[in-house]
């Protein structure tokens, strides 16, 4: 396999520091956000492995909810490093760091890549704000942590696409997380983590969003987060103006649909 692409040894000894973040009291769930996830000259290689949208292999089918955002989960022979970052991602040692850190134990990751993968969004994407489909399609294991790592060079505010995470009890918004190169953010899925980069995305031309996602399962959870199965559930955090998005983005899904 070659050299690690992640820096475990520098995760290791941040642990400590990384469960004081992920411990912060009085929020509605628990994140973290952690720069310098991958080592430095291996994350460049990996950066310059993403295939351009232009290229059929991507997924980039419309929802009333999402527009222009891609997504790449099966990997050709010649795409071993791209390979090798899922199955550290999946892999026993980061499973480990995953559970120290996060005090969840039995976590499994998954090799389908379902709602996974590499994604890469164009100008005018959005996703709108959400909490995640909480229980795996096959396996049916609850699902426990999200873990996204950025891979934009020199991103800039007025591109908008920051993560942004809300408590939606209180109507706030908690952060907005700049998507900044090989930065990692890490966060539990459960009836309340709700997140998205609602903001149609304004990047000039040749520049997109570019990151990866693993989701993280367990076989059971505490009692009083277990609720049935349900899909992804949207809300509209933009007012009037997040509903005329939405209608055109129907539109579009729904011509999408007829010309297939």
């Amino acid at each position: 396999m070659g050299q690690e692409l992640i820096d475990f040894e520098r995760l290791e000894a941040s642990l400590p520091q990384l469960r004081e973040q992920w411990n912060t009291p009085q929020r509605p769930f628990r994140y973290l956000t952690y720069d310098g996830f991958f080592r430095a000259e291996l994350a460049e290689r990996i950066l310059a492995a993403y295939p351009p949208v232009t290229r059929g292999q991507w997924d980039g089918t419309t929802y009333i909810n999402q527009l222009n955002k891609f997504a790449l989960t099966q990997f050709g022979p010649e795409q071993q490093l791209l390979q090798q970052v899922f199955a550290e991602l999946n892999g026993p040692r980061f499973l480990s760091q995953l559970e120290q850190l996060t005090s969840i134990t039995g976590l499994v990751g998954d090799e389908e890549l379902f709602g996974g993968g590499l994604h890469q969004s164009v100008a005018g994407a959005f996703l709108d704000v959400h909490v995640d489909f909480n229980y795996h399609r096959t396996t049916k294991y609850h699902r426990r942590l999200n873990v996204i790592v950025y891979m934009n060079h020199d991103w800039q505010p007025d591109y908008n696409g920051y993560l942004e995470l809300w408590d939606m009890t209180a109507k706030e918004q908690l952060e907005a997380i700049a998507p900044t190169f090989n930065r990692c953010v890490i966060f539990e899925t459960n009836e309340v983590s709700f997140h998205g980069h609602p903001k149609r995305l304004a990047t000039p031309e040749g520049v997109t969003r570019k990151s990866l996602a693993t989701y993280y399962y367990s076989a059971t959870r505490p009692a009083t987060e277990i609720t049935g199965a349900r899909n992804t559930l949207y809300v509209n955090t933009e007012g009037a103006g997040g509903v005329l998005k939405n209608l055109k983005s129907a539109f579009r899904a729904a011509l999408e649909r007829v010309k297939s």
